[in-house]
Parts: structure tokens; C-alpha cells; sequence
């Protein structure tokens, strides 16, 4: 089992983040959060300290940085381990709902979407696992989505990114389980989230961010390799992926 008493939470004001903060917070853990808003991060920080009974900030601190600009995560990296020492685990939970009709037609919205929900992340974790190998422990987690294991028409730009994510995982965990270090693919499906207002999110499979939360923090005490959240979604996932193509072009999925 994983310990997570020091963590760094990298898009941490995301309503999935926010919900794993909260509960890492309870639990008296040290917390690094980096975000893009300054005004929501500070906001944030401040819940997490009195849930943490961390009046002082001593155990619960932030840095405002944007987690899909590559500029920013040498700084950010650095105020993490400066603050926490030794990082139990990292968890990256930023990313972007592209609008499809747009990437459809525009080589700037999809090369965007692929950056902030692909090779920024890519770029981090390129960034902070050489420390996490060099200390022999820790764990690494990264959200992706059920969206990246088979191209949809209804997303398949979004998709493109998280299943380019969840393949550089897969050889990164390769690459650190000698070392000891867990690498774990989180992979929610409908999750009722600012990122998916305007949805009809009435149906059966839709979430909270803080069940989404739960089986999380789970994964990565577990050291899970892939985590499906919920668990139903590897069920659907499977069936999907076994549709043969000349069948799955006509499904309007």
C-alpha cells in the first residue's frame, strides 16, 4: 500500500481534484496544489486548511502556475518537493472539453486540445519521474478517460489525447516498477463536473466528483495500473471495444 501523508495535486481547483484534496486534507496529510486561478486556488487552500486543521498553512500550501504550460512545471516541481520533501504521490487532474464541430474544422482548436489534454501532461511526467525513480517510492497518477480507448466521432480529438496519455503511462510504469514507483492510468467516465455542463447528466451512469474521488485515492494507495472509475465503466469499455468496425463506423457513439 501507498502512503499519501505528502502530495502534490497538479490542477488541483478541477471539481475531481478539489474532491481528492478534501479528503486527503481530513485525513491530516501535507498538501502542494498547483492551478491556474489564483483567486480559486487561494479559495481552495483555505477549505483544505480548515478541514485539515491547518490554520497556519503549515502542512497545506499552493502555487498559482498553469499545469498545461511546460514553462511552468520546473517551478512548480521545485515548490513541491521544497515544501513536502520526499512526494509520496504526484496526481495530474487538469485538462479540457474541446468543442468537436470546432476541432472538425480547425487545425488550432486540435492542436490545443491535444496540448492541454495530452503532451503537457506528457511533459510533466517526463519532468518529475526521474525523481520519483531516484527515491525508489512514491506513486504517480494521472487522469485520463473511458474517451481515450476507442476513437468516437463524438470526441475522438479529446480521445486522441488521453489515449496518447494512457499509452506513454503504460510504457512509463514499465520503465519505474524496477524502481518501485507506481504509475496508475485513473480513467473516469460521466462524471457530473463543470467540464460536462450541458450534458444531460440524468442518466444511470453519471457521478459525483466525489465517488470519482474515492475510487481514486484507492488506486493509488493500491497501486493500481488501470483504474476504471466506476468500476462499471471497464464493463462498457470492454463491450466497445470489441464492436468490429465495419458495425461501430454506423453507431452514432
Amino acid at each position: 500500500m501507498n502512503p499519501l501523508n505528502h502530495v502534490v495535486i497538479f490542477g488541483a481547483t478541477s471539481a475531481i481534484a478539489t474532491a481528492v484534496a478534501r479528503r486527503l486534507a481530513a485525513d491530516g496529510a501535507h498538501l502542494f496544489c498547483v492551478a491556474r486561478n489564483a483567486e480559486r486556488l487561494e479559495s481552495l487552500l483555505a477549505d483544505l486548511r480548515v478541514r485539515g486543521d491547518d490554520p497556519a498553512g503549515e502542512r497545506i500550501r499552493g502555487l498559482a502556475a498553469d499545469p498545461a504550460d511546460p514553462a511552468t512545471h520546473e517551478n512548480a516541481w521545485t515548490a513541491a518537493r521544497e515544501h513536502l520533501g520526499e512526494v509520496d504521490a504526484a496526481l495530474l487532474a487538469w485538462g479540457s472539453l474541446p468543442d468537436p464541430a470546432t476541432c472538425h474544422d480547425s487545425v488550432e482548436a486540435t492542436q490545443e486540445a491535444l496540448r492541454i489534454n495530452g503532451t503537457s501532461a506528457v511533459a510533466l511526467l517526463t519532468r518529475i519521474a526521474p525523481d520519483f525513480e531516484a527515491q525508489g517510492h512514491g506513486v504517480i497518477g494521472a487522469i485520463g478517460s473511458v474517451a481515450g480507448d476507442r476513437g468516437r466521432q463524438s470526441n475522438y480529438v479529446y480521445g486522441t489525447a488521453k489515449g496518447m496519455l494512457a499509452t506513454y503511462l503504460q510504457g512509463l510504469r514499465h520503465r519505474l516498477a524496477p524502481a518501485g514507483v507506481d504509475v496508475v492510468t485513473l480513467k473516469p467516465g460521466f462524471v457530473n463536473t463543470p467540464m460536462t455542463e450541458g450534458f444531460d447528466r440524468s442518466g444511470p451512469l453519471w457521478v459525483s466528483p466525489d465517488t470519482v474521488a474515492r475510487g481514486i485515492l484507492r488506486a493509488l494507495r493500491r497501486g493500481r495500473a488501470v483504474a476504471y472509475l466506476p468500476w462499471f465503466w471497464r464493463v462498457i469499455m470492454t463491450i466497445i471495444r470489441a464492436i468490429p468496425d465495419p458495425l461501430f463506423r454506423h453507431l452514432r457513439l
